[in-house]
């Protein structure tokens, strides 16, 4: 049994032992004590204010170039293998007794360059295609904003202006996409201390927030690897849902570990293994990573 096999049975194992010891407790919220706002929350709510939404094209040629998306000529097979993926993170966001905040999916991984902006964008356009549902992705990693700068939102406000001015509502920056059921929130201004804003008390108000606006509504999560800035671990305590991506044959197995180690077990859904050709997957001894899936999930 390898080492990751074996660190993904104690925390699949150490979740169910906290599943079963908060099963006749009340759900939990999303958030933290004392910040966000009610779940029943609406979009008629006088807490939540219509907007008039900024509209921006996505430009599907440069986020080609940028490598985050598949060549045409496999956007057929891609999309099976995000639809696959994504077939989990719904039945648990939107499933009978779902919490609040598994409507909240964060998608990290070990260490930069694992693929997991590839893994967001991608899983962010098969979101969008589900016809109850819509999307919106937001740009956490505040190290690097590869999104805002793949789809060239450097000029427009985001997070960070959320972050920083306290009578804005980030809802207010959201972009509307000219792809239907995807919408954008953008990293915003650079300033220097934005990573450590991604882990304060007014992330935790803006995300519930985000979540509350709309009952069919996922918020995707684009945030920072585990293990290489420290603010993350924070943030990983609001998403009822992690996403974890590994590169297979080039994420060493003990970054891997760690990286789980790090995580909450009842938010942690399982891995994707990204870039797997030919039996990679066995370069990890396991050939299961994601969730409730049978097969791995593999995205090159």
């Amino acid at each position: 049994m390898s080492l990751i096999e074996n660190t993904l049975g104690k925390v699949r194992r150490a979740a169910a032992a906290a599943a079963k010891s908060e099963s006749l407790a009340p759900p939990r919220a999303l958030g933290v004590p004392g910040v966000g706002v009610p779940v029943e929350a609406r979009p008629d709510s006088p807490t939540m204010p219509d907007y008039d939404y900024r509209r921006v094209a996505v430009d599907i040629f440069a986020l080609r170039a940028a490598g985050h998306l598949s060549d045409a000529s496999e956007d057929q097979r891609f999309a099976e293998h995000f639809r696959r993926i994504k077939r989990s993170v719904v039945a648990k966001a939107i499933g009978a007794g779902a919490a609040a905040d598994a409507r909240l999916v964060a998608v990290t991984s070990p260490l930069p360059g694992d693929g997991k902006t590839f893994t967001s964008i991608n899983l962010a356009f098969s979101l969008s295609r589900e016809r109850d549902l819509s999307v919106l992705l937001v740009d956490a990693d505040l190290h690097k904003s590869q999104i805002t700068r793949d789809l060239r939102l450097e000029d427009q406000p985001g997070l960070v202006d959320a972050l920083l001015d306290e009578s804005r509502d980030a809802e207010s920056f959201v972009l509307r996409t000219d792809i239907p059921g995807l919408d954008i929130l953008p990293a915003g201004r650079s300033v220097e201390d934005a990573p450590e804003l991604a882990a304060s008390a007014r992330m935790a108000q803006i995300v519930t927030r985000l979540v509350a606006r709309n009952p069919r509504r996922l918020v995707l999560l684009d945030c920072a690897p585990v293990l290489a800035a420290s603010e993350v671990q924070g943030l990983m305590q609001l998403p009822g849902q992690v996403l974890l991506v590994v590169r297979a044959g080039q994420t060493p197995q003990q970054a891997v570990v760690d990286a789980i180690a790090q995580l909450d077990p009842k938010r942690l859904q399982g891995l994707i293994l990204n870039d797997a050709r030919h039996g990679a997957a066995t370069y990890y001894g396991y050939s299961g990573y994601y969730g409730a899936l049978d097969d791995a999930a593999r995205a090159g």
